[in-house]
């Protein structure tokens, strides 16, 4: 890794902290690093000009000066607040404002030799669109507004009725335009983000049962093998597998195989834990990965999916009721002196084959 690298990463682990991205859509992670360069930039750009005041180059004197060191420790507390904070977005950016406000109403009343500080209504109002939405930019935009014409009559040096005529216009002509761009950006962004949900979804369910196809749950699997090997936590895993099933397929058709499989599916998702993983890794072949799960309670649950699996009864038509069942073997990572997915998956495979040799519908445990 160069200098440039090293150094880049240096300021964004100091201004961003640490969060996990993974638990965060890009739009939070977009709003998050937004609002922490606007809190920072903003606090160095306002520690300068009191710099460059004290030193004569740009001076600012009055309440203005005291409301800008006010403004550049309140902000810098905001950021320490926010940072690997992600979910605290939407406080901190509230409070920002706030203190943005203040800030600006100071400059308006207390700076009167510098005709542009009202530009400052206008730079606030797009990252108020873009980080607390529209109903919250027209709030401030109406607020700001408001402001500027009420204390315009107090001013030492007032804008005149044309100049505040055409700076009103500017700023709602701004608010309009952010308003109908956050409308738009925040559309699209769900239609793409709703898209690539649906391609994921396909990508790793299987379309009949709807569950993990197979790259998907071994990928799952390794992941959480890894996380149990943090953990120091067992597992197990079972391998399932209909009995007879190319016999119902070739007597009733594969439509009625179809409901077979999709019954066994919903058998086995409502009967495990929301920790478990279970895919579809073959024709009628299920698995299941039991986090934190010795080989005593694996075969206590392969038994009663077994016996659930039994109970189930598909109408074949005609008043035809087809009685299902399946071989289940039981592999645990104790004492096996395995830790990978793969090589658990051989395991139950063969202790499932010893339970189809032995008169299949039961469980078999490897070794």
């Amino acid at each position: 890794v160069c200098s440039s690298d090293l150094f880049i990463m240096f300021i964004s682990k100091l201004l961003f902290g640490n969060f996990k991205q993974s638990e965060f859509g890009e739009d939070e992670e977009f709003k998050y690093k937004l609002l922490t360069v606007l809190i920072v930039s903003g606090a160095i750009f306002t520690l300068l000009l009191i710099l460059a005041s004290d030193i004569g180059a740009n001076p600012i004197a009055g309440p203005h000066y005291t409301s800008m060191w006010i403004f550049s420790v309140v902000a810098l507390l905001l950021w320490a607040v926010l940072r690997s904070r992600i979910h605290l977005v939407k406080q901190v950016a509230v409070c920002y404002e706030i203190v943005c406000l203040f800030e600006y109403v100071s400059a308006l009343v207390y700076v009167p030799y510098d005709e542009l500080r009202i530009l400052w209504f206008y730079t606030n109002v797009p990252g108020v669109y873009i980080l607390l939405g529209k109903k919250a930019g027209f709030i401030v935009t109406i607020a700001s507004i408001a402001m500027i014409c009420v204390l315009n009559g107090s001013l030492q040096t007032p804008y005149s009725s044309n100049a505040l005529a055409t700076g009103i216009s500017a700023l709602l002509y701004l608010a309009i335009f952010f308003h109908v761009y956050v409308d738009r950006s925040m559309s699209y962004y769900e239609r793409m983000k709703a898209s690539n949900d649906k391609l994921i979804e396909m990508a790793t369910t299987d379309p009949l049962t709807g569950l993990l196809n197979a790259r998907a749950y071994y990928d799952a699997c390794d992941k959480q093998i890894s996380l149990s090997h943090r953990m120091k936590a067992g597992y197990s895993v079972l391998f399932i597998d209909l009995d007879h099933f190319k016999k119902i397929n070739d007597t009733y058709g594969h439509a009625i195989g179809d409901v077979v499989l999709k019954q066994t599916a919903h058998c086995l998702a409502t009967n495990l834990r929301k920790s478990d993983i279970v895919g579809r890794i073959g024709g009628e072949e299920f698995s299941v990965f039991l986090p934190d799960t010795d080989q005593q309670h694996a075969v206590v649950l392969a038994e009663t999916l077994r016996k659930y699996i039994e109970l189930q009864k598909i109408d074949a038509g005609n008043g035809l009721l087809i009685q299902i069942t399946a071989s289940i073997g039981v592999s645990a990572e104790e004492g096996l002196g395995v830790s990978t997915m793969t090589e658990l998956q051989k395991c139950a495979d063969s202790a499932m084959y010893d339970a189809k040799h032995a008169g299949r519908n039961r469980v078999s445990v490897f070794g």
